[in-house]
């Protein structure tokens, strides 16, 4: 069993990858990984069929793909019952220095943003597992037909559908961090100065906004769209944070690899309140703006440095 728990673990972060882009929840995609590894030391504990596994990682990847398949199947059921609108689970770390190094960036190419799960999310549980495995780590289409259990065919067909769905369907995303960093600090001020007519300047005619509480915290009922509505939820938002709240501390963090804001503090009642706030930008302006409440998605966030302070966040 050593050498079987040795081998899963090299796997391990390579899968959670797999299942964190299928089910858009780190929570999940652990809980995804860890019924890998049962199914897999129970299948292969003996020699002689771990010796009929040629290419490990393959066999894990196609087990985790299968039980994601699952669970988003179910899953499509538990959202529509949902309270209010749903965004991924964010994966939150420090943002790098002003001057990152350049080998960090190009680790960096990996990341899947907060605009891409969103996108990801309104595809069908098929179509997800398709492109995932296929667009994104290079699994044959032999291989997805038959985790799906269809034609290679209709599994291209499934990838094909959400390629279009990936390429048409979402907000863009396209600066490198030098460019999120100038747009952000624009952004910073706009919004420091309340004043709606710089705030509008950064935003792009398309911005979208859309909030996730969970139902703990009031958010809009739908996604605002234009920089008018979104403009004046942000401000309202800030405004309400700093009155409605005590200690309020704000930092800017990378959010799936890009940055955003992190924003901690405690309601005027004792409740604790925790935001992260996604940021997409392209063209040098921001096209949207990903608002996580819900405390359960925003648990596993590390805390915020020591030197925080209130708004404007730390660069």
């Amino acid at each position: 069993m050593g050498d079987l728990a040795a081998e899963f673990e090299a796997e391990r972060d390579h899968l959670i990858a797999v299942a964190y882009r299928m089910l858009g929840s780190r929570t999940e995609a652990e809980d995804a990984v860890q019924e890998a590894w049962l199914r897999y030391s129970d299948a292969l504990a003996d020699p002689a069929a771990r010796a009929e596994v040629r290419d490990l990682r393959g066999w894990l990847t196609t087990t985790v793909a299968r039980i994601c398949l699952d669970v988003l199947r179910s899953a499509r059921v538990r959202r529509e019952a949902y309270p209010g609108q749903w965004l991924p689970e964010p994966l939150v770390e420090r943002a790098p220095s002003s001057q990152p190094d350049p080998s960090d960036v190009a680790t960096r190419h990996d990341e899947v943003s907060m605009a891409l799960l969103v996108v990801l999310e309104r595809l069908t549980p098929e179509q997800r597992v398709a492109f995932v495995l296929h667009d994104v780590f290079a699994v044959p289409f032999e291989v997805i037909a038959d985790v799906l259990g269809i034609s290679v065919a209709s599994a291209r067909q499934h990838a094909s559908r959400a390629r279009k769905a990936v390429a048409e369907g979402g907000p863009r995303h396209t600066a490198d961090l030098a460019e999120q960093r100038r747009v952000l600090a624009a952004f910073t001020a706009a919004v420091e100065s309340g004043e709606i007519d710089k705030l509008l300047a950064v935003l792009a005619p398309d911005v979208v906004m859309v909030g996730d509480s969970g139902g703990v915290f009031p958010t809009a009922g739908r996604p605002l769209h234009g920089p008018v509505e979104v403009g004046r939820l942000v401000l309202g938002l800030v405004r309400t944070l700093g009155r409605d709240t005590r200690s309020m501390r704000t930092a800017m963090v990378l959010i799936n690899g890009a940055l955003g804001f992190q924003m901690e503090g405690a309601y005027k009642d004792g409740r604790p309140m925790r935001t992260v706030m996604s940021i997409a930008i392209a063209d040098g302006r921001v096209t949207a703006v990903y608002n996580q409440l819900n405390p359960a998605k925003v648990a596993a966030a590390p805390p915020l440095p020591a030197e925080a302070g209130p708004w404007p966040p730390l660069a």
